[in-house]
């Protein structure tokens, strides 16, 4: 089999294909900058009551401060992708490949790396501090924020029968407050969701599913038909087809000791456990985002629910980004997604399945709906031009060969 090609296949990028790729990291910078612009809107200030515990903490000084959860969770992750790019990839797949090829490999792969990283960030940076100024939920530290002004306490009441029904509360609004600092105090109306979770999820759980996709960090698992394909090999070739091409299990062979051993030889070697000390190194991203979060509650700036949301937020957040430019982890073989196509670099047109490809593979895709092509049931199926991913290649699992997607990557 010939080696796997570069990412785009040995050909240059179009000066439209690479103008599209600028436009999206114009996107992403824009993404970021209008949750900068959220951090300065004024945020709904909810109506609190100052006979509330949950919102009778000190003020304390924050443990990670936001120039080192920028750090850590941002800065960091693209210096451990740039240098496992330059270092590990392409790896040994591109054996007897030229110097230009490998380093176009590289440069894709250092593209597609950052921009999922940044991609994650500033979309958990905008959604985040969008949610804060329009929920407005108080911290726990927002009375010690407040400074109130207890001497005109009934100026201040906008709800709660604390006047009427003993030992209730009283709601007053955020006028009561003396604090001269409007930051601060605005700051104490941004509980919800936790952003120092969020942003710590959204760059450390994308550094784990980059690190888990370039070294193959992953569950043990059968590629699809892997082990019924090796069992049909392993077998008579007597015996009824179903309607799908599948032995009838009624007319293979009875099955004796011996065989079943065979069989579970086959079985267990389709996969093995990778070492325990890259899961290590795989969680430790997540740990130090763990850690993070802890330190909100610790430091009385989130709610329990708060740090939850934002921690489940960032992650989900950061899995789409992540998905978004490279193929899945277990079947990926550790690659990015290979670039759009020329024709559709900046868009799709109707009809079209998906931005790989070209004329070529529509053209394709027409004639096996009219029947001209015949479909295939093996492998390596062409898509719009794409080389389907199905697996398998030759037979063989595809994450053994370095090759997936199209031209090779």
């Amino acid at each position: 089999m010939r080696p796997a090609m570069g990412a785009t296949g040995g050909r240059r990028m179009s000066i439209g294909l690479i103008l599209s790729y600028v436009f999206d990291w114009i996107i992403i910078i824009l993404i970021a900058v209008a949750g900068a612009l959220f951090t300065l809107i004024t945020p709904n200030r909810h109506p609190f009551s100052l006979a509330d515990p949950n919102i009778s903490y000190p003020l304390v000084k924050d443990t990670v401060s936001t120039a080192v959860l920028v750090v850590v969770s941002l800065i960091a992750p693209a210096v451990i992708i740039f240098f496992i790019v330059m270092i590990f990839v392409p790896g040994p797949t591109a054996t007897g490949s030229g110097k230009a090829l490998i380093w176009q490999r590289k440069l894709w792969e250092w593209n597609t790396g950052w921009m999922g990283l940044a991609l994650s960030c500033a979309m958990a940076f905008m959604i985040t501090d969008g949610m804060k100024g329009l929920f407005g939920k108080p911290r726990p530290d927002l009375i010690a924020r407040c400074i109130p002004d207890i001497a005109n306490l009934q100026r201040y009441v906008v709800g709660g029968l604390g006047n009427q029904v003993p030992d209730g509360q009283l709601m007053v609004s955020w006028e009561i407050c003396t604090q001269k600092d409007m930051a601060i105090l605005n700051d104490g109306f941004a509980a919800f969701p936790s952003g120092h979770s969020s942003f710590s999820f959204a760059g450390l759980t994308y550094l784990t599913l980059f690190l888990c996709s370039k070294f193959a960090i992953a569950i043990p698992y059968l590629l699809p038909g892997t082990y019924s394909s090796t069992f049909s090999r392993h077998h008579s070739p007597h015996g009824a087809n179903d309607t799908f091409g599948n032995k009838d299990a009624s007319s293979l062979p009875p099955t004796t000791p011996s065989s079943t051993m065979s069989e579970s030889k086959i079985l267990r070697s389709q996969a093995a456990a990778p070492p325990v000390y890259l899961l290590v190194i795989a969680f430790i991203p997540i740990a130090v985002a763990i850690y993070i979060s802890s330190t909100r509650y610790a430091n009385f700036m989130h709610f329990g629910f708060d740090i939850l949301f934002g921690s489940s937020m960032g992650f989900f957040i950061a899995w789409a980004s992540f998905r978004w430019f490279h193929a899945p982890i277990r079947r990926g073989a550790g690659w990015s997604w290979g670039p759009r196509s020329h024709e559709r670099a900046w868009g799709a047109p109707l009809g079209v399945q998906g931005y790989a490809g070209g004329d070529v593979g529509l053209k394709r895709n027409e004639d096996l709906e009219a029947g001209a092509v015949p479909a295939h049931n093996g492998v390596g199926q062409a898509h719009n031009g794409v080389g389907h991913f199905d697996g398998q290649v030759d037979g063989r699992p595809a994450a053994n060969t370095g090759v997936i997607g199209r031209d090779g990557v």
